[in-house]
């Protein structure tokens, strides 16, 4: 008897013991209109509450979706910030009871720099504020690698409602007719979608002005693995916050404004290598992000690695008027060329950071009036170039201009190049207008070089080949927009630590300037470690893991940043506020406001259903979960769960649940003020458990790649050319293979990335 009070008093106390154990925080910041905070996972935590305090708002609980499992720790992102400080507290759920929180230090949020032609007129491009808030009654879709085919949104003016599928819905604001804002955010790695348009994401809503869309990534590992992004007829539109690598995409570009775009904003982007395209200039891949057709558009902040061609600016608008374009604080980490390469636009290019570039730097053809200003260039072998004169002809063999067989970049007629207060070391030419040492400088120069920012370029000052003149757009107040310009250390200092993604994204290298800044051939450890790149990312809380060979459940959408996911919230019924109306819960019984009133989880419940032997609760698990159920507090007899009777202690009851169908119904007569269905946040790794197996490994003749069931996989070269295709548990020839050093990806049956590499003999 003893034993058994000892025990029950146990089994009393634990959940108090448990719900007293606290998260330890290992990493918390604020960063620009966010705030996060990694923490590791607590014994028995079904799930986790997360609330940011600050900007006037206390205690605004996260969205669950912004809360990711990462194996060894968890992360909660706070978005949607105004400039300012906060803290964020992190809460335990533990048999549906919120456990001790722990709060953060406090934490700095920066505003982001909404500088630069994009902003014209009063816009603000994206679905966020001027303060870093959404805008009034936008709607926020979350994307993950399960619920990038599945997640479904009703869209004014769409063909069919509702689109499912995130191109559907993207395709569903092409005609303009649904002004709300709309977020779309990653999480974790993508790849490619069932439903592409030519291998891209395309955005469009036909101009739109009353309209906006951003398209932004979560946390500091939001990764567009495969596919690029294409914006057309699109107005208002914001990209920001995401990794893009191995695009193969039709068009090439991991980011690409097509034609006819109107403020767009795009920045903080990572841009990896591509596959390699047909010609030779893109073994790296084609653009990183280019811009056609397009106006009143900024590019900023955005981390460019060892890209061979990043900004290509034009294509054949065949006019000089109304084309207005600013890059500012964007890292040229070695990438190679096209910083920009400008056609006909008008250009705003300052505050930039030249970081060990091989070919050049920005060049000007086609009437286009660059203005560069405030960049820092370190060891940019040509900082700036002008079609068909100065550097762009000189041969440095014999010391001469050749305009036949020496273009470095470009045979077109030129433009013109303004410049002012940019920092040069380690360039090898660089001519400015009428300097002495340089043959013919008044013809031949790179750039005009002005001594003040408001000096005009004389209409005397004209390129050698078609004639063009500088326009002073940078002069005119009727076009330029008000900025202060950091001075070139500073502004490497910022590139450096802002460009990109949070905090630096989650991929890091360290490039080996003594080989990296001459090279631009592909550096081939780069290009294998993006190849067999894999998210770190276990679960999202919210979100149930795909199963075999599916695709997940839907939605994944918030409602303005304010509650969780659509899932998660219809799981948890509160019959004081929802009576017997749920999308998840199928109810058949009588309710009452006689029976008392429950204090639970900080809420006051005064409303109860009634356990009757016509009492019926029937509801269906996709996955494992836990059922919680909250009776009077005084409470303790049996309820039927799946027709076998479950004890409840004290008014509560905690239950393990299997995937399937299942029941409530009377056990004895009580009185259910409150129910949740929390699924389990997974503790399986996709990374871990089943690898894939290969042998011999090293192969001469033949190989077996084995895997739990029969997929198709690839068979990469180290620098990421594909060289043929198999299928698992069968016997793959070798013979044509060249020895060496080789990946094989396959993705598995829930859509994960495996990886593996065979030596070949």
């Amino acid at each position: 008897m003893k034993h058994l009070f000892s025990l029950l008093l146990l089994l009393l106390l634990s959940p108090l013991a448990l719900r007293a154990q606290a998260p330890t925080v290992v990493e918390s910041s604020g960063w620009l209109e966010t705030a996060y905070v990694r923490w590791q996972p607590v014994t028995n935590a079904q799930s986790y509450n997360v609330y940011y305090t600050g900007g006037g708002l206390v205690n605004q609980k996260l969205d669950d979706q912004l809360i990711r499992n990462y194996g060894t720790f968890y992360r909660a992102d706070a978005m949607g910030l105004t400039p300012g400080t906060y803290t964020l507290k992190v809460a335990p759920v533990i048999g549906g009871v919120e456990g001790a929180a722990t709060t953060t230090s406090s934490l700095t949020v920066l505003a982001q720099d909404r500088t630069g032609f994009a902003f014209s007129g009063a816009r603000v491009p994206g679905a966020y504020n001027l303060d870093g808030t959404l805008k009034a009654n936008a709607v926020i879709l979350y994307i993950t690698q399960s619920t990038k085919n599945t997640v479904s949104l009703n869209v004014t003016g769409a063909t069919t409602n509702p689109c499912v599928g995130l191109q559907t819905i993207l395709d569903g604001f092409k005609k303009g007719r649904d002004s709300r804002p709309l977020v779309v955010r990653f999480i974790g790695q993508i790849t490619d979608l069932t439903y592409m348009l030519a291998g891209d994401i395309v955005i469009e809503n036909n101009n739109l002005a009353t309209g906006s869309i951003t398209l932004e990534g979560v946390g500091n590992d939001a990764v567009a693995d495969g596919f690029g992004i294409r914006v057309k007829g699109a107005a208002n539109i914001e990209i920001r916050n995401i990794g893009l690598m191995n695009c193969n995409s039709d068009e090439g570009d991991n980011i690409g404004l097509q034609q006819d775009n109107d403020h767009i904003w795009v920045h903080n982007c990572d841009y990896f290598y591509g596959d390699a395209g047909s010609d030779p200039d893109q073994v790296k891949g084609d653009g990183a992000l280019d811009c056609k057709k397009s106006t009143y558009i900024t590019f900023s902040y955005n981390h460019f690695w060892d890209s061979g061609k990043c900004n290509l600016l034009g294509l054949s608008e065949n006019t000089t008027q109304g084309l207005y374009i600013t890059y500012h604080h964007n890292w040229y980490d070695h990438s190679d060329s096209r910083h920009p390469r400008v056609r006909f636009y008008s250009a705003h290019v300052y505050n930039n950071y030249y970081d060990g570039n091989a070919k050049y730097g920005s060049g000007s053809t086609e009437g286009s009036s660059v203005f560069m200003e405030s960049n820092y260039f370190r060891n940019c072998k040509y900082p700036m170039l002008t079609s068909m004169q100065g550097t762009d002809v000189f041969n440095p063999a014999t010391q001469r201009n050749d305009y036949t067989n020496m273009p470095i970049f470009s045979n077109e007629d030129g433009g013109t190049i303004k410049a002012f207060d940019n920092y040069m070391t380690g360039q090898t030419r660089f001519v400015p207008y009428g300097a002495t040492g340089y043959p013919n400088p008044t013809v031949d120069f790179d750039a005009y070089v002005v001594t003040t920012r408001t000096q005009t370029v004389p209409a005397t000052v004209h390129s050698a080949y078609g004639n063009n003149t500088y326009n002073n757009f940078d002069t005119n107040a009727a076009v330029m927009y008000t900025y202060t310009p950091d001075a070139p250390a500073t502004a490497r200092t910022n590139a450096m630590l802002y460009a990109g993604r949070v905090k630096g994204g989650d991929f890091q290298w360290t490039f080996n300037n003594a080989v990296d800044d001459a090279s631009y051939a592909v550096n081939v450890p780069l290009k294998a470690a993006l190849t067999s790149y894999t998210t770190g990312l276990v679960s999202v809380q919210g979100i149930v893991p795909p199963t075999t060979g599916g695709g997940g459940t839907g939605g994944g959408t918030g409602g303005g940043g304010t509650g969780g996911g659509s899932n998660a919230s219809a799981m948890v019924h509160n019959f004081t506020v929802s009576g017997t109306t749920s999308t998840f819960y199928t109810i058949t019984g009588n309710l009452s406001t006689s029976q008392g009133t429950v204090v639970y989880n900080g809420l006051n419940l005064t409303q109860c259903l009634k356990l009757e032997s016509s009492t019926n609760v029937a509801f269906t698990t996709t996955a494992p979960a836990t059922l919680t159920l909250v009776f009077n507090d005084a409470f303790s007899g049996a309820v039927k769960i799946d027709n076998v009777n479950q004890n409840v202690v004290s008014g509560r009851l905690t239950l393990p649940l299997t995937a399937g169908a299942h029941q409530i119904t009377k056990g004895v007569t009580a009185n259910i003020y409150y129910m949740s269905t929390a699924y389990a946040l997974s503790t399986r790794n996709p990374l871990d458990g089943l690898a894939i197996k290969v042998y011999p490994n090293p192969a001469a003749d033949e190989v077996t790649v084995a895997w739990k069931t029969q997929q198709a996989f690839s068979l990469y070269s180290i620098t990421g050319s594909l060289v043929k295709t198999g299928v698992t548990n069968q016997s793959f020839d070798l013979k044509d293979v060249k020895p060496g050093v080789y990946l094989i990806r396959m993705r598995d049956e829930d859509g994960y990335l495996r990886t593996s590499q065979l030596l070949k003999q």
